[in-house]
């Protein structure tokens, strides 16, 4: 049966060989799952109750897994030692892609048992927190785009991802046919998706040649987090048992449009069930709206890198791409960097600044405790913006650069009142890091440019 498991399930299934491994995962501040293939009795027998270890130094490694200097949280002078993965038990699911699988998210703790607040999973459920003693449930969905390739992921490595073959060669935002090409994957990952309990609306062709997008059903802020890390990393594992490779760069060609995140939100009460975004009469929201949207719109530059943490990822805010350039507030407007859009309970708050490389647990606390901070100084926000708002200079702008990103959080001091100073010194650290690593690399650009002719 496909879906979420309970325990007695899973248990019943391992002992009729129809479960054989259990994945213990967490995601690492790059948001990719990590963790442990564990064998199914094994995890029974000990994991289920007392956890699995993994070392810390998977939360200071970069994305080549190299581990890097001058962390607070662990380093080679405190040993690299270990920490404790404890499975969240509501999180545990069958893989259908997977032979005979099962994955549940775990939280990790010190060997003190102390949960590693610098972990993303722990900075999401301290934000969920923070909304719940306000009073507030938090939703949120995120739409993710991704293009895909006719090589496999080796063949693209040995191309060193040069001359890739799009499946298309045209546009195909919202084409059919062209669709109907992709459907072997697509269709395999949004029934995929949904065996695991990930619940797909739809897919469509999206702005590029070989670009799609797949929707999640919206959702309590940790579930979506949890929907979506497992919805990319599934992707990539479906369109390898397929011979195909895929990319959620933010911007994976110059020539190409880029892949976004576009980060939806809203507020609702103890029970889940009424919007608190919607007011009788108030065809652009509730006060704790407008509260909200300006403390998103406040906090774009401060919290930029929780949105865009690579160096790619400013590549994709380029004017008339449908990515956002500008700090403003539209209803249903694709120039702005904030949408408006929904109605009734389906009211929200569109953010379009993520790109599809944002880290979804970081991505949605930042957008959390933006809203709070809107909130908590009842901030009010501009009039909605009318017309192209890629063509006013008059309008603050989303940074640039990873470089002007890291500024912004340096001096942010909402951010360390949101997250803690620890929490936000460490991803400082790492985007610090990220942007060293960049300034030491001759690009392709810089040979051909300069080579021969300077």
């Amino acid at each position: 049966m496909p879906g979420r498991l309970d325990l007695k399930t899973l248990e019943s299934l391992i002992r009729k060989d129809e479960v054989d491994t259990v994945l213990t995962v967490f995601p690492d501040g790059q948001g990719r799952l990590m963790g442990k293939r564990v064998v199914g009795r094994h995890f029974l027998d000990h994991v289920a109750g007392e956890g699995v270890h993994a070392c810390m130094y998977l939360f200071t490694a970069d994305m080549e897994m190299e581990p890097l200097p001058g962390f607070r949280l662990t380093s080679w002078e405190r040993g690299y030692g270990d920490m404790k993965l404890v499975p969240e038990m509501a999180t545990l699911r069958l893989i259908p892609w997977l032979p005979k699988t099962a994955l549940v998210f775990c939280d990790v703790y010190t060997e003190e048992g102390e949960p590693i607040e610098e972990a993303p999973r722990w900075i999401l459920k301290r934000q969920v927190e923070r909304a719940a003693g306000a009073g507030y449930v938090v939703k949120v969905g995120s739409e993710l785009e991704l293009y895909i390739f006719k090589e496999t992921f080796e063949e693209a490595q040995g191309k060193r991802y040069h001359g890739l073959t799009p499946v298309s060669g045209y546009l195909e935002d919202y084409h059919i046919l062209q669709t109907t090409k992709e459907e072997p994957l697509v269709r395999a990952i949004r029934n995929g998706m949904e065996g695991a309990d990930v619940p797909v609306e739809f897919s469509k062709g999206e702005w590029g040649c070989g670009q799609e997008e797949i929707n999640l059903r919206y959702a309590e802020a940790l579930e979506m987090a949890d929907r979506h890390t497992l919805y990319k990393h599934g992707v990539k594992e479906i369109a390898h048992l397929q011979g195909c490779a895929v990319t959620f760069m933010a911007k994976y060609s110059k020539e190409a449009a880029g892949s976004s995140c576009h980060l939806h939100s809203s507020l609702w009460d103890r029970t889940g069930k009424k919007n608190l975004f919607v007011e009788r009469g108030k065809h652009n929201g509730s006060p704790l709206f407008q509260h909200w949207l300006a403390g998103q719109m406040a906090m774009a530059r401060e919290f930029a890198y929780f949105y865009a943490p690579t160096v790619n990822s400013y590549k994709r805010y380029q004017s008339g791409s449908f990515a956002p350039t500008r700090i403003v507030a539209g209803r249903d407007n694709r120039t702005c960097g904030f949408r408006l859009c929904g109605e009734g309970n389906g009211f929200r708050v569109e953010n379009r600044i993520p790109g599809a490389d944002a880290n979804p647990y970081l991505a949605f606390a930042a957008t959390i405790a933006a809203g709070l901070h809107g909130i908590k100084n009842k901030l009010k926000p501009p009039r909605l913006y009318e017309g192209n708002a890629y063509a006013d200079a008059t309008l603050p702008q989303i940074p640039k650069t990873l470089r002007e990103a890291i500024a912004e959080l340096e001096r942010s001091k909402a951010a360390r009142e949101a997250f803690g100073a620890p929490v936000v010194e460490h991803y400082l650290h790492t985007a610090r890091l990220e942007q060293q690593a960049f300034d030491r690399v001759v690009t392709d650009w810089e040979l051909i440019r300069y080579f021969e002719r300077i």
